[in-house]
């Protein structure tokens, strides 16, 4: 856009001055409008991740019996629903992580009993719901459907995602819920910035120089009711606070900056740090201790009476309710098992990995492995196999796709991708701070849906702009249809190629990702690096 010559402000003579023709707000972008195509999109796709993630759920099983960590959970599940909601872990005498996960899995025992259905139905929807929610907030962030759906296609076709979803444990459901919470800090920050722009509409920005209150916030109560799930789920959860905290006040700074609110900083820190804390941590911590509900109102779960017996009933401390003190006593119990289970105390395990193999999938992790009494390869020996391995095609990117994620936050000051960089950094980082912990690459499911989200919106730029060329005119003097677009048909072909790519690649690891009938030199084949055996 050129610059324009305001000659009003111009006196005889005198050098003119000039306007910036810049905008003095930002354009009103609240989200996408296609609606009906948008949902119509969304519900087919999550149709086909539907039919991917409960075709043949309950197979394979150990005998009937449940497979890797389904051996803790699946039981763990069927004694809430049993015995009151209120498990005990038998086998170890501890119960080592919050109850909401095994409630959810108990919802399914409760269904179809104790089978593979029953241990594994919330994961699979769960897993299904996931791919919903990775689509309408992708869709969201790029104002493009088409964007969306290439997210959801990546998710469909994600290895680490499938295998969790058709497995009765905890990470998929941690996934979920932190992705529900990012999801509506995204709808918050649209919102936010739909009241400012009102308020600046109204006349109301400078009625204050911290600028305007911004009422009830509805989608950030949400987020902070997602986060208190997640932790009620797996402790992992607060890494997930922390940053999503941060990450709604850089929005509510952003916004107050971009309609020249006065004194943004201050505004900020008076106006929209406080509602946070109370959204998205008091809220959080609230859901993780009612999430205790059956606990506290048990007479025999595990070091529901620790005050009187392992606790002293004096203290600092002794204001507090004694159910709370016997909750924190219970809680630094199993915080000190999971201290424990260090390489440095003699724990080892064959498949345990560290998180700087996680981004790429170098360490993946085998579930389920028989090759005795096998059949249906064609050979008198066949290999039946689940492995959670994350599809090449989408893993082997990650740092191409974290690197120009980087360079677009820093140097076009993209908050699609920052806000991506936060919830994959709090999937990702906290764990090189425990690095003498046993790890294992389920641990890396929360980074799947943001590494979808990543690579959609690097698709995107690639795509580029769907803009035709202006309508030409012919050396004969006629008019010529306007030329389409090349570098954006070059963009279609190349993200075609890659979708492609990444669905054959899906489709060649498929029977390693559902224990089908393999012979020992296909199984071989597919151990691509010396890592994955």
């Amino acid at each position: 856009m050129t610059q324009v010559t305001d000659k009003r402000a111009t006196a005889p003579g005198a050098a003119p001055s000039w306007s910036s023709p810049a905008p003095l707000r930002p354009s009103p972008d609240f989200g996408p409008l296609d609606t009906l195509r948008g949902w119509m999109v969304t519900v087919f796709l999550t149709a086909i991740a539907a039919v991917t993630r409960f075709t043949n759920l309950d197979y394979p099983t150990d005998a009937h019996t449940p497979v890797f960590d389904e051996k803790h959970y699946a039981p763990q599940g069927w004694q809430m629903l049993t015995g009151g909601w209120v498990e005990d872990n038998p086998g170890y005498g501890l119960v080592v992580h919050p109850p909401v996960g095994k409630q959810l899995i108990a919802v399914g025992e409760w269904i179809f009993g104790y089978n593979g259905w029953g241990w594994r139905f919330a994961a699979a929807l769960a897993g299904t719901a996931l791919v919903l929610l990775v689509i309408r907030i992708v869709r969201r962030m790029a104002r493009s459907t088409l964007i969306g759906a290439i997210a959801g296609i990546l998710l469909i076709a994600d290895g680490v995602t499938f295998v969790s979803s058709r497995i009765g444990m905890l990470d998929i459901f941690m996934a979920l819920f932190i992705t529900a919470a990012f999801g509506c800090l995204i709808v918050d920050r649209d919102e936010v910035r739909a009241r400012i722009a009102r308020a600046d509409a109204e006349g109301r920005i400078d009625a204050s120089p911290w600028g305007p209150r911004l009422g009830v916030r509805w989608w950030r109560f949400g987020a902070g009711v997602m986060l208190g799930l997640a932790c009620g789920t797996k402790w992992s959860g607060i890494y997930f606070i922390v940053a999503f905290g941060l990450l709604s006040v850089c929005f509510d700074l952003t916004a107050r900056r971009a309609y020249a609110v006065r004194r943004p900083w201050a505004g900020t820190a008076l106006r929209d740090v406080g509602p946070a804390l109370y959204a998205l941590v008091l809220i959080p911590l609230g859901l993780y201790l009612a999430s205790y509900w059956a606990w506290f109102s048990s007479e025999d779960g595990v070091y529901r009476y620790a005050v009187g017996n392992q606790v002293g009933r004096g203290g600092p401390w002794s204001w507090l309710p004694d159910a709370v003190r016997s909750l924190w006593f219970y809680s630094g119990e199993t915080l000190r098992f999971h201290d424990g289970l260090t390489n440095s105390a003699g724990n080892h395990h064959p498949w345990e990995s560290k998180p700087w193999t996680w981004p790429m999938g170098l360490r993946p992790m085998l579930y389920y492995y028989a090759d005795n009494g096998v059949t249906g390869c064609g050979q008198t020996q066949c290999v039946k196999a689940v492995m959670l391995i994350g599809t090449p095609a989408i893993w082997w990117i990650a740092f191409p796709m974290l690197g120009w994620a980087l360079w677009r936050t820093i140097s076009h000051r993209d908050w699609r991708y920052a806000a991506v960089l936060v919830g994959y950094g709090a999937a990702l980082l906290p764990w090189f701070f425990t690095l003498d912990r046993q790890m294992y690459y389920f641990y890396a499911v929360a980074l799947a849906p943001f590494l979808a989200m990543g690579v959609a919106l690097v698709l995107g730029d690639i795509l580029g702009p769907a803009r035709s060329s202006p309508i030409r005119r012919s050396s004969l003097g006629t008019f010529l249809p306007a030329a389409p677009n090349e570098r954006h048909s070059l963009g279609l072909l190349a993200v075609c190629i890659y979708l492609g790519l990444v669905i054959a690649n899906f489709v060649w690891l498929w029977p390693i990702l559902t224990a089908m009938a393999i012979t020992p030199g296909n199984w071989h084949n597919h151990l691509w690096l010396p890592s994955w055996r």
